[in-house]
Order: C-alpha cells, then structure tokens, then sequence
C-alpha cells in the first residue's frame, strides 16, 4: 500500500524549492515527482491533441490515486493555468514528514479552488472519514486500501 503527499504550488519555481527541501530533509529523491504542463508535446497519432492527451492522463491518474472529481478538475485546471504538483510517495512517517514540508511552501488549498465538496462523511466505498481534526487519530498504514483522503493545510494525502 502507499501513500501520496500531493501539492499543488504556484509555479515551476516553488515547486523545485519544495523538492529541494524534501532532498535536504532526507526524503528520497526517487519518491518525489513534480509535474507541470509540458511546454513542448509530441504528437503522437493522427488524433492525438497533445495537451488534451497530458490533462486526461493527469486526470486519470489523480482519480486512481482517490482524488474526487473536484479535487482532480481543480489540479488539471491549476496544471494548465501554470500550476505545478509535486508528489512525494513513501511510508507513512515519510509522506507526514514531506506534507509538513510542502504546507511550509504554502500549497495551494484545493477548497479555495473548488468550495466545500458534498460528503457522505466516508471515503469512497469504505468507512473511513475523509478529513481529520485535531481530535481524531493519524491513520496507519492498516487502512484499506482505497480513496482515503485527509486535509492538511493545502496538501492532501492519498492511500492507496
């Protein structure tokens, strides 16, 4: 099972300070991964539609990882105003540890970006709650596996 830290951050800029400073923190350089528009993209069909082809796969790929349907059209739409995201993948300790680091370099609140999504109050298909306050315990890597989110500031953090 693994966990995913994902920020979205303002420009390429911030986004390399944020990896950066995971490096210097001792996060492994091979778990991050920042992911801006491409300015430059092949062609690679007779249909192909270069930037449409980057946003349905960044789409897809939010979506697998258990964004919601806001949350992935909030970063796409980001993406492709400039945004960059940065993904930090590990154990649980680890991802914590790399939220905290991406919150001091002020990521941006998907709230701010897409208002208040309705809830059931439990992830998708399980019965976990989506956000934590102060009074409820960290999850652990024993949850299940599936679209398990928590709020932090402006990163959110995925299991799955």
């Amino acid at each position: 099972m693994s966990k995913t830290a994902v920020g979205l951050f303002e420009n390429q800029g911030v986004a390399d300070l944020v990896a950066h400073d995971l490096g210097a923190g001792d996060f492994p350089r091979t778990k991050i991964r920042i992911l801006r528009e491409p300015l430059d993209m092949a062609v690679t069909g007779v249909m192909s539609i270069p930037h449409t082809d980057f946003e349905v796969g960044l789409d897809r790929e939010l979506k697998a990882i258990g964004a919601s349907e806001g949350e992935a059209n909030a970063y796409v739409q980001q993406v492709r105003l400039g945004g960059v995201l940065v993904f930090a993948t590990g154990s649980s300790e680890e991802v914590d540890h790399a939220a905290g680091i991406m919150n001091r370099h002020c990521a941006i609140k998907v709230e701010e970006l897409t208002g208040r999504e309705p809830s059931s109050g439990t992830a998708a298909g399980g019965n976990l709650p989506l956000s934590r306050d102060a009074n409820t315990p960290p999850l652990h890597d024993t949850t299940q596996t599936g679209r398990i989110r928590q709020s932090g500031d402006g990163v959110r953090m995925f299991v799955w």
